[in-house]
């Protein structure tokens, strides 16, 4: 599994968890400060832009808006092909 250093993805609870499943489960830590890794930042950019287009009243509105947005999105991302691209 690759994850980024996120504090959820570094908990004691997340090492514990992973410690008693480390014959099932390897995990590698994306670099430091690098989102052009994680293709998940790319769902992040692509949505952003849509969601926070317009005015939600309440903060439940907005959470029910990315709720939304992110259930019935299909991104066509190749990760294989985002992760090797070249960033020249």
């Amino acid at each position: 599994m690759f994850v980024d250093r996120a504090t959820p993805h570094c908990s004691k609870i997340t090492r514990k968890d992973l410690a008693e499943n480390k014959d099932t489960i390897r995990v590698e830590y994306l670099p430091v400060g690098s989102p052009e890794f994680n293709p998940v930042e790319e769902c992040w950019r692509q949505g952003k832009y849509i969601i926070f287009s317009c005015y939600y009243p309440t903060f439940d509105c907005l959470k029910d808006a990315i709720s939304i947005y992110y259930k019935t999105r299909r991104f066509n991302l190749d990760v294989i092909k985002y992760l090797t691209r070249s960033t020249d």
